[in-house]
C-alpha cells in the first residue's frame, strides 16, 4: 500500500527549477518509493547498492554516467561520491546547449541519499546552484491519516480556527496518540510490513551501524551503539556534550562528532535556543530531539504504549512527538525549521518549549501531554524583553478542540497538528 507524501508536491515544483533535483532522509523512510511513483515511468533507475554497478561507478564514474544517460535516478549516492562531479560536467554541458537553441530546460538527474554528512561537500561544490534539495523523514500524522492532504502549520489561531472547521477530524485520545509514539513512522512498521520490535531491531543493526561504520573507527563501534542508547533517553533534553561523552567514555570531540553524523542523517534533530539581542543569561545549549519516535521508544526498550504513557519518559515522548511533527512538517512544504523554530530558558529556570519565529513576530507554544495544566502560559510574558510582537501562543495537548485557555493563549489538540 502506498500512502501519499506530503512532499510530492514539493518535489515536482523543485524539479521545475533544477536540472537536478537531491532527496536526503534517513534509510528506508521511503525516499526511492516517493520518487519512483512520482518519476519512475520517465526516468531510468540504478542503484548503487548494486555491488556492480557501484563497483562501476567508483571505478569509472565518467562511463557509468555515460552508460546510463539522463533522465537518471541514482539511489544511495553517498556511495559514490565523485559522480558528483561527473554530473554537474553534464548538466553543464547540457545547460549550454538549451541556451543555444533556445529550449526549455529539463529535469536531468534525481538524487537519493540517505547520509547527508557525507554528501554534504560534494554537493556544495559540484552541485551548487544546479540542484534543489528536498528532506524526507517517516511519515507524519498527517500522511498517515490525513491522506496527504495536510497544509504547512503556522501558529496563526485564526487560521489554526479556520483549519479546524474545515477538516472536522474525529478526536484521537492520549491513548491513541501513545499508541502511533510507540509505533513510530517508519513505512514498513505502518503498513503492517514489519513487526515493530523485528523491524526496528534489524534497522538498528543493519541500517544504522552500515552507514555509521564507515564514519567511526571500529574500535569504537560498541561505543556508539552505547551513545544511541543512551541519547534516546535524553530526548526532549538538554544536550549535555560533557556529561553524555563522560558516560559513554569517550572526549567531547568525538561525542559532538557522532552527534552531527546522527543529525545529518536525519536520525536526530537540534533545536535551538532563541538568541536575539544575545543575553549571557539565556542558555545557549541546543535541545536534542530523536525524529522518529518508534526507533527512540525501541531504543529506550519501552514494552509497549502503555508503559510508554504511564512511564517517567512520557512527557519528553509527548514532546518529541509534537517537536517531530513540526519538523516533518516544514521540511514537506520545503521551509527551514531552523529559521522559525526555537526554545527559550534562562539561568532563572524560566522556559518555553518552543518558539515559532515569523517575520520577527513570537508566537510562544507549550507542550503538555495531559488536558488542562495548570498555568502553562505562565513564562509568555519574559518574551517582553526581545520587544517583539507578541502573538497569542499555543498549548499543544491531548484535548479535543481548540479552545481559549486566557488572554495569551489557546489549547491546540495534537491530533490536529499538520493536518
Amino acid at each position: 500500500m502506498y500512502i501519499t507524501r506530503i512532499a510530492e508536491q514539493t518535489i515536482l515544483n523543485i524539479s521545475k527549477s533544477f536540472p537536478c533535483v537531491v532527496l536526503y532522509g534517513p534509510r528506508q523512510v521511503g525516499k526511492s518509493t516517493t520518487i519512483d511513483m512520482i518519476f519512475g515511468e520517465r526516468f531510468k533507475r540504478v542503484t548503487l547498492d548494486d555491488s556492480e554497478d557501484l563497483a562501476l561507478a567508483l571505478s569509472n564514474p565518467k562511463l557509468f554516467i555515460e552508460t546510463y544517460s539522463w533522465p537518471l535516478i541514482i539511489d544511495e549516492i553517498q556511495k559514490a561520491p565523485l559522480l558528483l562531479n561527473e554530473i554537474k560536467i553534464q548538466i553543464d554541458n547540457q545547460r549550454l546547449k538549451w541556451l543555444k537553441n533556445n529550449d526549455e530546460r529539463k529535469l536531468m538527474y534525481i538524487l537519493t541519499g540517505s547520509n547527508q554528512f557525507e554528501l554534504q561537500e560534494g554537493i556544495s561544490e559540484s552541485l551548487a546552484g544546479r540542484c534543489g534539495i528536498v528532506e524526507l523523514l517517516s511519515f507524519s500524522q498527517a500522511e498517515k491519516y490525513g491522506s496527504g492532504r495536510g497544509t504547512v502549520f503556522e501558529p496563526d489561531i485564526g487560521m489554526l480556527l479556520d483549519r479546524e472547521r474545515e477538516l472536522k477530524l474525529d478526536y484521537r485520545t492520549r491513548n491513541e496518540i501513545f499508541e502511533d509514539i510507540f509505533q513510530g513512522g517508519m513505512p514498513d512498521v505502518f503498513t503492517g510490513v514489519s513487526e515493530r520490535n523485528a523491524y526496528f531491531k534489524a534497522y538498528v543493526s543493519t541500517y544504522i551501524e552500515k552507514d555509521i561504520r564507515r564514519l567511526i573507527e571500529a574500535s569504537k563501534e560498541n561505543q556508539f551503539m552505547n551513545f544511541l542508547l543512551l541519547l534516546a533517553l535524553r530526548t526532549a533534553q538538554e544536550l549535555r556534550y560533557e556529561q553524555l561523552a563522560s558516560a559513554v567514555g569517550i572526549d567531547v570531540r568525538t561525542c559532538k562528532r557522532w552527534i552531527s553524523i546522527l543529525e545529518t542523517s536525519g536520525i536526530v534533530y537540534l533545536l535551538q535556543p532563541y538568541m536575539a539581542n544575545v543575553s549571557n543569561r539565556i542558555i545557549k545549549t541546543p535541545k536534542l530531539y530523536f525524529l522518529d519516535t518508534g526507533l527512540c521508544s525501541y531504543l529506550c526498550k519501552w514494552q509497549d504504549s502503555e508503559m510508554l504513557v504511564n512511564g517517567v519518559m512520557s512527557g519528553a515522548f509527548f514532546e518529541t512527538y509534537v517537536v517531530s511533527e513540526m519538523i516533518k512538517n516544514l521540511y514537506a512544504y520545503n521551509h527551514n525549521p531552523k529559521e522559525c523554530l526555537f526554545y527559550y530558558r534562562d539561568i532563572d529556570q524560566k522556559e518555553i518549549d518552543l518558539l515559532y519565529i515569523k517575520q520577527n513576530e513570537i508566537y510562544p507554544i507549550e507542550i503538555k501531554k495531559g488536558i488542562n495544566p495548570t498555568s502553562p502560559t505562565k513564562n509568555f510574558k519574559v518574551l517582553k524583553k526581545y520587544k517583539l510582537p507578541i502573538r497569542t501562543g499555543l498549548v499543544i495537548d491531548t484535548t479535543d478542540k481548540i479552545r481559549p485557555i486566557n488572554e495569551d493563549a489557546y489549547s491546540y489538540p495534537v491530533h490536529l497538528l499538520g493536518m
